[in-house]
């Protein structure tokens, strides 16, 4: 009879054995990520905000990883095209998407997308959240955003705003802006940033919602332009002079943040890895003082929270699009 009692003790003790070396394996298995190089695709051209922190990024990760995280832009149709390189990536990890507003954005502007905003992809973490500044040209008549309000409610769809296109991060929070505001001011599209400085130092058009405070602070403290607010719940760093939009309209924000996307379906181990990996260079000095320069924080987030963020803003944009008649470019 002893035997008889020996032989199931022995076999659960060989099971397990057996599941504990699957963990180990299994563990180190993902240990290992990433054995071979990381593509990072940014759906947009060199420079700007999401290309310039998306570099140092990887220079960053690259070292930590011991692995090259490179960068591949993928500019074209609103971040469109980039995207869709990554939703069809194999779901491995080593493809991933630096994305911005746009991604939240585009649902609403294009009735058919080649890929599910959400559902083809594993959101990884948040890494930044970018502030944008409200300059107009140093000769407008008002100094605050109560008196450009009250400017714009005296003169009704006399004043105008640029932006970097129809759909735009500038365009859409310039439209929040004036309906929360209660005020109208008329649309003038332009191909990039610098053609829209331009027209702001020129007087071609008196308000600009920059998306890039660095490209601006130069302009702003030789007096060219002049800052009325900041579209962050708190000031910045870089910019601490200039009060927040929310000062004078509680309700108003906008953020311009960065996050990191892979495809659906990539092992939650292998996001985790990321994700920590991410978190340890958004707190690092040198990435902290770059973020400061262009007027944004670091975040870091979870996958849950990133998710969590994109979805409110797929919500919110849709309400702006609608209520201003937006059409895509």
């Amino acid at each position: 009879m002893r035997g008889v009692d020996v032989k199931p003790t022995r076999l659960r003790a060989g099971f397990g054995l057996i599941i504990a070396l699957c963990l180990l394996l299994a563990q180190g298995a993902y240990a290992a990520f990433p054995e071979h190089p990381i593509r990072l695709v940014i759906p947009s051209g060199a420079g700007g905000v999401t290309d310039t922190l998306a570099r140092a990024m990887a220079i960053q990760l690259s070292a930590d990883f011991g692995q090259q995280v490179y960068i591949d832009n993928r500019p074209g149709a609103s971040g469109i095209v980039g995207s869709e390189v990554v939703a069809t990536a194999a779901p491995d990890g080593y493809t991933l998407l630096m994305v911005f507003p746009s991604h939240a954005v585009n649902p609403s502007l294009f009735r058919r997308l080649p890929y599910d905003t959400v559902k083809s992809f594993a959101p990884v973490s948040l890494v930044s959240n970018v502030s944008m500044v409200m300059v107009v040209n140093r000769d407008f008549a008002g100094n605050s955003v109560k008196q450009l309000i009250d400017v714009a409610k005296s003169h009704p769809g006399q004043l105008n705003f640029g932006s970097v296109g129809s759909g735009s991060l500038g365009h859409l929070g310039a439209e929040l802006f004036a309906s929360t505001a209660g005020i109208k001011i008329v649309h003038v599209a332009y191909k990039g940033s610098p053609q829209v400085l331009t027209a702001l130092l020129a007087g071609e058009v008196n308000l600009y919602l920059v998306a890039s405070a660095s490209s601006v602070v130069p302009h702003i403290r030789s007096g060219r332009i002049k800052a009325l607010g900041v579209s962050s719940k708190k000031r910045l760093e870089i910019l601490p002079e200039v009060p927040t939009i929310s000062e004078t309209l509680p309700n108003y924000e906008v953020s311009g943040w960065n996050g990191i996307l892979a495809p659906a379906g990539t092992p939650r181990a292998t996001i985790e890895v990321l994700q920590k990996a991410i978190a340890k260079v958004v707190k690092s000095a040198d990435f902290t003082k770059r973020l400061t320069a262009e007027g944004a924080v670091g975040v870091g987030s979870t996958p849950e929270e990133m998710e969590a963020v994109l979805k409110a803003d797929i919500a919110k944009w849709a309400a702006v699009v609608k209520a201003a008649g937006i059409k895509a470019e």
